[in-house]
């Protein structure tokens, strides 16, 4: 098959990528966003004859507007720019999830620094003060008092960028020094890993420890729904347990990645992370030759 790639770096994920795909003897059209234009008749040239497009750029406007472009030109995408709309606003990923009936926590969003001091207030602290875009971990705060509280808001109104107007209020969750991150492919759980620290925030990218974790099936189940509230395709649903006290653990899904990174999870778990997700491609676009809309068979990890 051919594929192309959407990048704006090739990062050791797309490193993992392209290894796997070129081995297989697929051919790879790379297309760095940053040089490349979109217009309205035809895809930049390499895209023309792709069988599937794969978008891993990291900004987050350029992800949904190339995304966007290329399904304009009926060409197969994944993910979609409507999933990727989703996940890359977290208000839009919490409406999504909470009109699943998928749990997540309990979130309030202001436009004002004195509407946003209300619900914090109104949160009690500690809580969190979160962007509406953004990605790992950069400009969260955990807000332990109202001077806090005015301290950061006073920052977010002075930045003045319309994104800091919009103040993204969140429950803090309790979580027993970790979070979970689960790898699915149109739904499926494929991979999962713990991520621990001592800091409360507990992404890889800010160096949490990691290690494989064995899904329960109530997490298999709502990575399941997180991933179709959002409209599923390649993704990381990011849950924390709300207690940690053994078989009675209740989970709620905090975030929904659609341009996920996997370095981390890749050496934690004992598979290959980019042969299982160049199978889930190969299964698409089989599908699609085939003329058959319905979701591939299910990727066996």
């Amino acid at each position: 098959m051919e594929v192309g790639l959407l990048y704006s770096r090739i990062r050791p994920d797309e490193k993992l990528l392209l290894t796997e795909l070129r081995e297989r003897g697929h051919e790879v059209h790379k297309v760095d966003v940053r040089q490349a234009t979109f217009g309205l008749d035809a895809p930049p040239e390499p895209l023309g004859e792709c069988d599937v497009v794969l978008d891993r750029c990291m900004a987050t406007s350029r992800s949904r507007y190339a995304s966007r472009f290329v399904e304009h030109y009926d060409l197969p995408v994944v993910n979609s720019p409507e999933t990727a709309k989703v996940c890359s606003d977290k208000v839009e990923t919490t409406l999504a999830l909470s009109e699943a009936g998928v749990p997540t926590p309990e979130t309030t969003v202001a436009f004002t620094t004195e509407s946003a001091l209300e619900a914090i207030e109104s949160f009690g602290y500690p809580c969190v003060l979160k962007p509406v875009v953004g990605s790992w971990g950069r400009l969260m705060a955990k807000l332990e008092s109202r001077s806090a509280a005015e301290a950061v808001l006073e920052h977010k109104e002075t930045l003045g960028h319309y994104e800091h107007s919009v103040f993204y209020v969140q429950q803090f969750v309790d979580k027993p020094g970790r979070d979970l991150r689960v790898l699915t492919v149109d739904g499926e759980p494929v991979a999962a890993m713990s991520r621990s620290s001592d800091h409360w925030l507990t992404n890889a990218a800010a160096g949490a420890d990691t290690e494989s974790f064995d899904l329960p099936a109530e997490v298999e189940q709502l990575a399941r729904e997180a991933s179709a509230a959002v409209g599923g395709g390649l993704l990381g649903v990011d849950l924390m347990e709300l207690d940690g006290d053994g078989a009675d653990d209740e989970y709620t899904v905090h975030e929904v990645n659609h341009t996920v990174e996997f370095k981390a999870l890749n050496a934690a778990v004992d598979m290959d992370v980019a042969a299982t997700v160049v199978d889930w491609l190969e299964a698409k676009v089989a599908a699609e030759e085939a003329g058959n809309e319905a979701t591939p068979a299910e990727v066996q990890p």
